[in-house]
């Protein structure tokens, strides 16, 4: 793949991720904001009375500006980097469009780099973890698709996969730092909250870069006959 496509996909990975970072602010601020607020009232709640010490930065602004420079950054970066891994992954996991490839990719990050370490508050440990048995089971499943076909190849990588997962999750310690009288509800309901954010960024993401990916990789018959227009094939 050339230069000058790895950056048209770059610059659309970043775009995407930006629109689906606007997709997640809006799913945070909306569900997220109004349990980080109960959250805070029960930590004031239950704190020594030493007085209040001055903010340095002021709770609406945490919850507005704040949040929107935190998740959009965020959604640039990360969109950034996914395309640079989709540039790689083009044409080397399966005979899979575009469009496919961007969904295939996303979904998978999705679950190796927040789901699995969502199930187990050992977070870094369990995203490298996560990131590491995602790429074998893809190295597992390429090998056998030879001999048993890219079905059966796939369904024995999954299983591989959740089964060394399951397997993590046994023998890792457990780490538990929230208050016995913390509301079971609120905590939660937030959990399902950073779930929704992160399943709407990827989500929209992989539906936002594919569409993109795809117009570029396999233009329509009268944009590939524009004069002057040329898309490189990946190889």
């Amino acid at each position: 793949m050339n230069s000058t496509l790895v950056r048209n996909l770059l610059v659309r990975g970043m775009l995407a991720g930006l629109a689906a970072g606007v997709l997640a602010l809006a799913v945070a601020y909306f569900l997220g904001e109004p349990l980080v607020d109960r959250a805070i009232g029960f930590e004031e709640a239950h704190a020594p009375a030493h007085g209040h010490e001055a903010e340095l930065v002021s709770r609406g602004l945490q919850s507005t500006a704040g949040l929107a420079t935190g998740v959009l950054l965020y959604g640039i970066a990360f969109g950034g980097i996914a395309a640079l891994a989709y540039c790689f992954a083009l044409g080397r996991l399966g005979r899979f469009s575009p469009r496919a490839t961007a969904l295939l990719l996303s979904g998978g990050a999705l679950l190796a780099v927040y789901v699995v370490p969502f199930l187990k508050y050992l977070y870094f440990l369990m995203m490298l973890l996560g990131v590491l048995l995602a790429i074998a089971a893809t190295l597992l499943g390429k090998r056998l698709a030879p001999g048993l076909g890219t079905w059966w190849a796939t369904a024995v990588a999954v299983g591989a996969f959740v089964l060394a997962v399951g397997i993590a999750y046994a023998f890792l310690p457990a780490v538990d730092e929230v208050p016995a009288d913390f509301p079971a509800t609120v905590l939660w309901r937030f959990r399902l909250c950073a779930l929704a954010v992160q399943t709407t960024l990827w989500a929209g993401f992989g539906l936002l870069f594919g569409e993109l990916a795809e117009r570029l990789l396999n233009p329509g018959p009268e944009t590939a006959a524009a004069p002057g227009r040329a898309v490189a094939a990946p190889r």
